[in-house]
């Protein structure tokens, strides 16, 4: 069972469960904790799972005027402060990576360690797959048929709102996020990239996120698309694991890492 949290932004439902090192949990867009479920027995036996839904998504209400990642970057700061109350690491799945990522910028004195997953840094025209995607996905379209019931089963603005939400998503793609290579060499936490091999995010995309990264460690899973936390869940979730008990990453032919590898390093 879940709770609410009075948070400055929007009064905001969560839920918890496990022990451990805390570890935040950031759905995707147009989801709820429902889409966890694939996750939350293997990492709930390592860690103190969080698991807030956002600001117009599940049982969180809307709030009045469009959506941002900014602001629901806030609202996140605002739940690890109040609500986790200590450093946590963040796993964020697609919308959730981008605003792991904000946070992460904005406060790394929060954040340990990050995972994120099929995440961008641009908006949709430019880091899409196939960027028409987005021009198909309207409210009563079947490809938002199963995001529409998970919305509608239990947001407390009622089922009719629905409309509303899904065209103020549809302008947050087209618009954000707009953060730059060089905003992301600010971010200070060690962080996992993780994506499908077959992902709506355009690999090359995905790439160049990594790359972007000070402390960036890069997963492609193989057979899997944008839901392959879903798809893949056992080697997901191990990737997740192994990533956030690792204390550094050490190998013995580094490349990329070489100049921080000193005389850890293999010799050649």
């Amino acid at each position: 069972m879940g709770e609410y949290a009075d948070l400055p932004g929007v009064r905001t439902w969560y839920e918890t469960e496990g022990s451990g090192d805390p570890l935040v949990l950031l759905h995707g867009g147009f989801c709820t904790n429902d889409t966890w479920g694939a996750q939350r027995a293997d990492l709930a036996a390592a860690h103190h799972l969080f698991l807030p839904e956002r600001r117009a998504h599940g049982h969180t209400p809307d709030v009045a005027g469009p959506l941002s990642y900014q602001d629901m970057a806030d609202d996140t700061v605002a739940f690890v402060e109040t609500v986790v109350g200590r450093p946590a690491h963040l796993l964020g799945w697609s919308d959730g990576g981008i605003v792991a990522l904000l946070v992460a910028l904005a406060r790394p004195d929060l954040v340990r360690k990050v995972v994120v997953m099929g995440a961008n840094f641009r908006p949709s025209p430019e880091c899409f797959a196939e960027p028409a995607m987005l021009d198909a996905m309207t409210p009563e379209s079947a490809e938002l048929a199963f995001f529409r019931e998970l919305y509608e089963a239990v947001t407390p603005d009622g089922a009719g709102h629905w409309p509303v939400v899904a065209a103020k998503m549809a302008d947050l793609w087209r618009t954000q996020p707009n953060l730059t290579t060089e905003d992301l060499a600010r971010v200070q936490a060690p962080t996992l990239v993780l994506v499908g091999d077959d992902d709506l995010i355009a690999l090359e995309h995905t790439v160049a996120l990594y790359r972007a990264l000070p402390d960036g460690r890069l997963a492609v899973v193989p057979g899997a698309s944008h839901l392959a936390p879903l798809e893949k869940p056992a080697p997901v979730n191990g990737l997740i694991l192994d990533h956030l008990e690792q204390d550094a990453v050490q190998t013995m032919m580094p490349v990329r890492r070489a100049s921080s590898a000193g005389a850890g390093g293999a010799a050649a």
